[in-house]
């Protein structure tokens, strides 16, 4: 089980994409787990045959927990004893009855065999309660025999309308729910974070008019659904920073500073219903703007109707907020552990400056700076604002 996040505990294995005897291959979705944030789809580091599945469907299992299996190409499973039962307890000596010589050749009743425990997915649970459907009485035909929302429908659909009640609303965990349960995992993962991080604080006033009028005459030339928006531009100035000044995209372990071999850039969006996720986009400096485009729409849709991958939850190496849409000026954020840095902008406003000796009313942007001190200090940390504002400034240098 993967920990996809500081505020993560354990996850319920919600759906198994693969069975025993299934070629994999790095990157392939194998199950999907439901965390207090997300349905989360599962990722396959490694290539190889599923060997065993460990974790059945509707378990509830710790972050570290192996799931399953994987043999490499040419490796062959090893044959494993079978666990014997534990022995039960000694029960209170009876008196063993004589059996008559003529029951002999008659039957013998095996005795009682503990049934295995019931698979059944959270999401088909649920949903058999909203459609009065009896989960007791259905057969599983998920992997493993496990019940899966597709019974629970088409044991609904085959009841008699006599024997139906009226429809009642779905009890389905709604917007309002998981953000309650969000803000939960938020407020314990933000609590440790101030307590355990020794944050500092760093603030740039950047002037956009550069970056804006460069963004509207390439956008003139494109389709609405071509357009790049200015969030982009910022996404891509930070990926860049922080590629360079690498004390502010990684980890803080309990041996030190660890970091990153990518600029996986995470960005905070909100849900719909309260609650906040900051799910990553890979290689955020090796994009190019359109890419960029494309995945941070892809990511926000996906994020915002609870369908995530595991590689974007747990391996952002640095993150960015965005309440321009908000209309506040600026935002100092608080690091998400292990990360240690955590950049902000407020809202593009126009502002009276002085340029070049005169007084001029430009877009400006606050961009702020949460970063750990155990890894950086503020000189460091005034630079990486610096080449933020400077990458900003030539946004040709951001196209490439």
């Amino acid at each position: 089980m993967p920990a996809l996040g500081s505020d993560m505990d354990e996850g319920t294995l919600d759906e198994w994409l693969v069975k025993p005897g299934d070629q994999v291959t790095r990157g392939q979705i194998v199950a999907v787990v439901e965390t207090t944030k997300a349905a989360v789809e599962i990722e396959c580091w490694q290539e190889g045959t599923v060997s065993e599945l460990l974790v059945p469907i509707g378990e509830t299992v710790q972050v570290g927990a192996v799931l399953a299996t994987l043999l490499a190409s040419g490796e062959r499973a090893e044959r494993r004893p079978r666990r014997k039962p534990r022995p039960s307890k000694p029960r209170a000596a009876t008196k063993p009855a004589a059996a008559p010589s003529s029951a002999r050749g008659a039957a013998v009743t095996p005795p009682t065999v503990p049934q295995r425990r019931r698979w059944v997915s959270p999401a088909a649970r649920r949903l058999a309660q909203s459609l009065d459907v009896d989960i007791d009485a259905l057969s599983g035909t998920g992997p493993q025999g496990a019940v899966i929302i597709s019974d629970v429908e088409h044991a609904a659909a085959s009841k008699e309308p006599a024997t139906k009640p009226m429809t009642k609303p779905m009890t389905k965990p709604t917007p309002a729910d998981r953000g309650a349960q969000m803000r939960k995992s938020i407020a314990a993962a933000m609590s440790r974070s101030k307590r355990e991080i020794p944050h500092y604080y760093l603030a740039d006033n950047i002037v956009l008019e550069n970056s804006l009028s460069w963004l509207t005459a390439r956008n003139a030339q494109r389709s609405i659904t071509e357009r790049v928006l200015p969030a982009v531009l910022l996404l891509k100035a930070v990926g860049l920073a922080a590629q360079r000044f690498g004390e502010f995209n990684g980890f803080w372990r309990e041996d030190g500073f660890v970091p990153a071999t990518g600029v996986h850039v995470g960005v905070g969006i909100s849900l719909r219903g309260g609650g906040l996720v900051a799910p990553a986009i890979h290689d955020v400096p090796d994009k190019k703007l359109d890419e960029l485009m494309d995945d941070l729409t892809d990511l926000v849709a996906r994020a915002r109707s609870f369908s995530l991958r595991s590689s974007e939850m747990s391996d952002p190496t640095i993150t960015v907020t965005n309440l321009g849409d908000k209309g506040v000026d600026a935002v100092f954020g608080i690091i998400y552990p292990p990360q240690v840095a955590l950049v902000g902008f407020g809202q593009p406003a126009q502002r009276v400056c002085v340029i070049d000796g005169g007084i001029r009313v430009v877009t400006t942007v606050q961009a702020t700076l949460a970063a750990d001190h155990r890894a950086s200090d503020g000189h460091r940390g005034a630079l990486f604002l610096n080449a933020i504002n400077e990458l900003l400034q030539q946004p040709d240098l951001l196209e490439k």
